[in-house]
């Protein structure tokens, strides 16, 4: 599971990397005025229906499917089972892609109904998403391929994808400015190519591992129910945190201009440790723990989600504190240039410190929610994500009055520790998660270890590089410092706190290379 989780992650880091380029193009281009709004909600709206129903709800459901046939019957099994559900998504994912772009004037009603009496966000977001759209159709059927070579246990073709989609926003925003053009149309247009690229390389990927498929004609066999039964529940269970996104978008879209991208940049600052931890973690869980299900190793489960939670939290409760407490030079150093001023810097920050109390949270959902889906079990996040969806709601509409759009962000993020809370909950109750005595003082002692890092850190930001983090040409000098001084005192109190033993992490490797 570690190996898988570090090619997941490393590949992953390397995306939200290329990501954060593409981001600071887009920041000194647009900025977050209402070409950034509409451009925004134009990518929200595929990648939510692709998180939905692709990569949550589809490898929730197909992951365990394509699993347990490969184990129990073999590879021809397991390969009908494929390509049944891949010519099913198909079919689905066409006939919602075509309705999308018929009525997308009444989507962005719903979707953004603050946009409908701006005379420049509502016709732009709907033209921008007509062209994005079609991205739905072609990501969810790569999230199909993923699944496949998930379930092979070969991670590395699928965590590189995203690489593609970030080289393909970054042309799009190049192209445009050197040929004169609208950048908001640039990328939209760089968003319908990074789907038609992303699925050539997991078909050659699919190609290598020895699982080519094919496209029969869509037959409801027994498998494709099974999975449609399972993907219903399992669209709300592993998409919370996109629909609770959603919602903040709706409701964001009332706020005056630019709240939609202040709470956008936060987030993609925010997800960099999610995704490299919390989706690693969590794609790399699912099919160990399905096999030590379906084989009855009840005890091996047990020890699996432990030390998976272990794995999880090691990094993002520190980077939680770190991103909370340097929300202010982060921002500035990553967006702060060109039409991306102070104010908007800082009504970023605030969004970023709101969302960072959340990421050990959106990372649990993550790692919690294979030990339902791995014993064929959607219904039980589906009742907990309704719950927390209301929750989101009801807070988004009480603190959006006071605190604006970090109220947004504070709702998302209270229903996320709501969200985690009851999967733990609920999986105790079962006795299909029971912490150890090893996880309850890895936790303790992580969280000690992380409060001294962001004492340090927030000394460090307010009087040792106070003066470079103040200066506009020397902030990332200051950045720079002030990021190896938390991974230092992190480093440090680890090592006195025992949070991690660096004996079993050097037997781990000489057994690796045994």
């Amino acid at each position: 599971m570690l190996r898988a989780v570090v090619t997941v992650g490393g590949w992953t880091a390397a995306s939200r990397l290329l990501g954060f380029v593409r981001d600071i193009l887009v920041a000194a281009a647009l900025g977050a005025g209402p070409a950034a709004d509409a451009f925004f909600v134009a990518l929200k709206l595929p990648n939510f229906f692709r998180r939905l129903f692709g990569e949550g709800a589809f490898a929730a459901a197909f992951v365990p499917l394509f699993a347990g046939t490969l184990a129990a019957e073999g590879y021809q099994a397991a390969r009908r089972v494929a390509e049944g559900a891949l010519a099913a998504l198909l079919l689905a994912l066409s006939l919602l892609t075509l309705v999308a772009i018929l009525f997308m004037p009444q989507a962005m009603m719903l979707l953004a109904p603050g946009f409908l009496d701006d005379p420049v966000r509502f016709p732009l977001a709907v033209e921008l998403t007509r062209i994005t759209f079609p991205y739905l159709l072609l990501v969810c059927l790569v999230a199909a391929m993923s699944g496949v070579l998930n379930g092979l246990d070969r991670f590395a073709a699928a965590a590189a994808a995203p690489i593609l989609f970030n080289v393909a926003l970054i042309g799009g925003v190049l192209i445009a400015q050197g040929t004169g053009g609208s950048v908001a149309h640039g990328l939209a247009w760089g968003v319908a190519a990074a789907g038609v690229l992303q699925l050539l390389a997991l078909a050659v990927a699919l190609d290598r591992a020895g699982m080519p498929l094919g496209l029969p004609a869509p037959r409801l066999t027994p498998e494709v129910r099974l999975l449609l039964r399972r993907m219903g529940p399992g669209a709300i269970g592993a998409g919370v945190t996109q629909i609770n996104l959603m919602v903040d978008v709706i409701i964001a879209s009332f706020l005056p201009a630019g709240a939609i991208a202040f709470l956008y940049y936060a987030d993609r600052v925010n997800q960099l440790p999610l995704g490299v931890i919390g989706t690693a973690v969590g794609t790399a869980v699912l099919p160990k723990l399905t096999r030590e299900v379906r084989a009855g190793e009840a005890a091996a489960a047990l020890a699996t989600l432990n030390r998976a939670i272990e794995l999880a939290l090691l990094l993002t409760v520190p980077a939680a504190v770190g991103l909370g407490v340097a929300a202010s030079p982060i921002i500035a150093v990553l967006f702060g240039r060109g039409a991306f001023g102070e104010a908007d810097i800082a009504a970023t920050a605030a969004a970023l410190a709101a969302y960072a109390t959340g990421l050990p949270a959106y990372v649990l959902v993550k790692v919690l929610a294979p030990g339902f889906f791995a014993r064929g079990d959607t219904r039980s996040p589906v009742e907990i994500a309704a719950l927390c969806v209301v929750l989101n709601v009801a807070l988004n509409l009480g603190l959006i009055g006071p605190f604006g759009h970090v109220g947004i962000a504070l709702a998302t993020v209270i229903s996320a520790w709501v969200n985690a809370a009851l999967l733990g909950w609920r999986l105790s109750r079962r006795g299909q998660f029971v912490p150890d005595r090893r996880l309850v003082r890895f936790v303790s002692r992580l969280v000690l270890a992380s409060v001294a890092m962001g004492a340090v850190v927030w000394a460090g930001e307010t009087m040792l590089f106070a003066d470079l983090l103040a200066a506009r040409g020397l902030r990332w000098v200051g950045l720079a410092g002030l990021i190896a001084l938390g991974v230092a005192v992190f480093a440090l109190a680890a090592v006195v706190l025992r949070v991690a033993d660096p004996r079993e992490v050097l037997a781990q490797v000489r057994r690796r290379r045994a």
